[in-house]
């Protein structure tokens, strides 16, 4: 297993990765993709695709400063999903001694309950904040969303300096043409 990072949208994968991402994800929790294309040159920012040897099998979105790595969007495509990819890939940004933080939809169907406990079962565990992410396009608002991580909770500081950072850095410029 292996990530190898985009960082042009010229790169001969970048389309099919956007495309696994537009099927795996709602229109409001895209980023538009003027703004996806701006953010890869970004020095915090990892759009990294992950191999099985020569095999395309996901795409992982996160960025990553001195503090924490932030998932902001993972998928495994649908045909290589129930083959252990997701927790293999976690496992990799795990390795170092960073703390790890991704959002998911409230638990209150079945897929966001067995999402919930995919993560649980990777070591992630939800946080008792508030959370609303910022709207990804300029006619939607914000949605709420649990925020998880790994390996412990955030202290009420990290989550500040989390939700600063998200604001100020994760979604700057988000609707700048």
């Amino acid at each position: 297993m292996r990530l190898e990072r985009v960082t042009d949208s010229s790169h001969p994968m970048y389309n099919e990765a956007l495309r696994l991402y537009q099927i795996s994800f709602p229109y409001h929790e895209q980023r538009e993709e003027l703004s996806q294309k701006r953010i890869l040159g970004d020095s915090e920012y990892c759009f990294d695709l992950v191999y099985d040897e020569d095999r395309f099998v996901g795409l992982i979105l996160y960025w990553e400063n001195e503090e924490f790595i932030y998932i902001e969007h993972f998928c495994i495509c649908p045909e290589m999903r129930n083959k252990r990819y997701g927790e293999r890939v976690l496992a990799l940004l795990g390795k170092g001694e960073k703390p790890r933080i991704l959002e998911i939809d409230p638990p209150v169907d079945d897929i966001s309950r067995r999402r919930k406990g995919f993560y649980e079962r990777c070591g992630f565990i939800d946080n008792p904040y508030e959370h609303t992410h910022p709207a990804y396009h300029q006619e939607s608002r914000g949605h709420s969303l649990v925020l998880m991580t790994s390996p412990e909770r955030l202290s009420g500081e990290a989550f500040e300096r989390f939700s600063r950072y998200l604001g100020e850095r994760v979604m700057k410029d988000e609707f700048a043409g």
